[in-house]
């Protein structure tokens, strides 16, 4: 089980730009593989309208996502998925426990896995269920094949979601109206909302990758939804605004260059400037 690869969790581990789009496959068993965290919240936790009992948190020491907490025969149980490893961990109050390698292994086979150290833990594992009602990006492992993440593309994606925690929880902590940092399993996105007033808001985050960029890449939003000739011209840090379909600040992985410290300028300068932008097409 690895932690991102720098010994100091408040600080950014460079990315390598250059291989932000050849990062897809990794990815996307990285999404599957979240899938058992969230799966652990829809099993076990209350639901909640806003879907929230089925998002993960980024833990910096064990470089997980991790589910919510649910109540164990001796304490607080939650599942998440080590990145740059691609491992299952199951902790008891923060505590790892079990530990599950998904690399060579069926998503069958981690599941029978994870349902016996759950029933270790005095959790019912006939709760269990991988069943959600949304969608994510297919992949073989979905109809059966195991994991076989390469590593090094493992440990870039590692670093993207620690670095983004780092960013995002800057914004959570000094931006009044902004939520805690969360991942989101179905767009598998981690961000924060920044709510401006009655039924305004914007969001910061960055997805793994998807059907618009396929890479790692920043984002920030408003709600609602500015026009697109509302825009200003250019925004710091590299970033633009992305039109199609919906319209926000984006920073794509390939465009962060620079050491650690420049790569961590780079992309604060492009959030700062992208949040300040979107309150100012809001209050429009």
């Amino acid at each position: 089980m690895s932690k991102p690869a720098t010994n100091d969790e408040t600080a950014w581990a460079a990315v390598q730009g250059s291989r932000a789009r050849s990062l897809s496959a990794a990815r996307l068993e990285v999404h599957y593989a979240a899938q058992f965290g969230a799966a652990f919240g829809i099993s076990y936790l209350r639901k909640e309208a806003d879907d929230s009992h089925t998002n993960l948190g980024w833990d910096a020491s064990l470089g997980a996502l991790m589910s919510r907490g649910a109540s164990g025969r001796n304490g607080a149980v939650a599942v998440g998925v080590c990145v740059a490893d691609l491992t299952l961990v199951v902790t008891r109050d923060n505590a790892v426990g079990a530990v599950i390698p998904l690399d060579g292994v069926t998503i069958a086979e981690a599941t029978e896995a994870l349902c016996a150290a759950l029933a270790a833990e005095g959790l019912d594992p006939d709760r269990f269920s991988l069943a959600r009602h949304y969608e994510i990006p297919t992949h073989p492992v979905a109809t059966g094949a195991a994991f076989s993440a390469d590593s090094d593309a493992l440990e870039q994606l590692s670093r993207w979601f620690a670095n983004a925690s780092r960013e995002l929880n800057r914004i959570a902590t000094t931006v009044p109206g902004a939520s805690e940092v969360r991942l989101w399993p179905h767009h598998f996105d981690i961000a924060t909302l920044v709510t401006i007033g009655p039924n305004a808001s914007t969001g910061a985050g960055m997805v793994g990758g998807d059907g618009y960029y396929d890479e790692p890449y920043f984002y920030v939003n408003a709600h609602p939804q500015p026009r697109a000739d509302q825009l200003i011209d250019s925004l710091a840090g590299g970033g633009t605004w992305h039109t199609h379909e919906w319209i926000g600040a984006v920073l794509p992985g390939s465009r962060v260059a620079g050491d650690a410290a420049a790569q961590q300028a780079q992309v604060r300068a492009y959030l700062d400037a992208g949040l300040a932008a979107c309150r100012a097409l809001v209050a429009k």
